[in-house]
């Protein structure tokens, strides 16, 4: 049973409390309510205020997976929180065989709050849910892609342009890798159509991942250190820690310096220099 009759107050309710700057924006200017402006929480969600405006005041009755997915991602839903929003909305609540793309809070906060490293978050398929802005200065600003553009395995194996640098061994192994984690990912998400759909379009695309996935190796992605070519530092070569999220299946990849080293000074240049390219 859904209520759209309630999704507008809901979401409005979602949207007061949610404080401007725990999400990143500005709170200088003198604001009438302590949460979110429809044109903020459009800006977070990456849909359009008249949609926002359209969905609180009942006029828009059947937001998909996809924007409900971004809503909550936005608002800091909790996972009931974000249950109740499917259902208020009619749509069928994400069940456990499939990947979830949501954000838990408490993985915003760990990514709001490593503002000096460069932090990013994917899920179990390796899209790309969410990054600081340290990661976008680092390997280039991923905001403009969309659907596979932000799925690292999709990127990879189609030859898209990146900053990273490898040897041939490295690849190999991270290859390897990469490919035995998603095999990984298929058993755990059975029911996932858009998991097979990945693995499918992969193996027709890119003979290389096809090879590695009829070797059968099962074994999560592990990774240790990864340099960078970036346009402005240079090479960069940092430690890369790659967190699996207890019962989200969410992973967190961070880079590190070492205190003091080069590559820790080439850390503080980019968070000065930020995504803006120099001449």
């Amino acid at each position: 049973m859904s209520d759209h009759g309630d999704l507008g107050p809901a979401l409005r309710g979602w949207r007061d409390r949610v404080a401007p700057g725990d999400v990143g924006l500005a709170t200088g200017r003198a604001r009438r309510a302590p949460g979110l402006r429809r044109e903020e929480l459009a800006l977070l969600a990456d849909v359009s205020v008249d949609y926002v405006t359209r969905l609180e005041q009942g006029r828009a009755t059947a937001p998909s997976a996809q924007v409900l997915t971004a809503l909550a991602r936005a608002l800091r839903l909790s996972d009931a929180e974000r249950q109740h929003l499917f259902r208020l909305a009619g749509q069928p609540v994400p069940k456990p065989g499939r990947i979830s793309p949501h954000l838990t809070p408490s993985v915003q906060r760990l990514l709001d709050q490593l503002d000096g490293v460069p932090v990013a978050v994917s899920d179990a398929a390796w899209n790309l849910i969410a990054w600081n802005r340290m990661w976008a200065a680092l390997g280039g600003d991923p905001s403009a892609a969309r659907g596979r553009d932000r799925n690292f395995l999709w990127r990879h194996f189609t030859g898209c342009p990146s900053r990273v640098v490898r040897e041939p061994a490295e690849e190999a192994a991270f290859e390897a890798s990469m490919v035995a984690d998603v095999r990984s990912a298929t058993a755990r998400y059975p029911e996932d159509g858009n998991l097979r759909r990945l693995i499918a379009d992969l193996r027709a695309a890119s003979p290389r991942f096809a090879e590695l996935w009829d070797s059968g190796t099962v074994g999560p992605h592990e990774a240790s250190h990864k340099t960078f070519r970036h346009p402005d530092v240079g090479l960069i070569t940092l430690d890369c820690d790659v967190l699996t999220v207890h019962d989200s299946d969410l992973q967190i990849v961070a880079y590190s310096a070492p205190p003091g080293s080069e590559a820790a000074e080439k850390l503080k240049l980019l968070s000065v220099i930020g995504t803006q390219v120099l001449r």
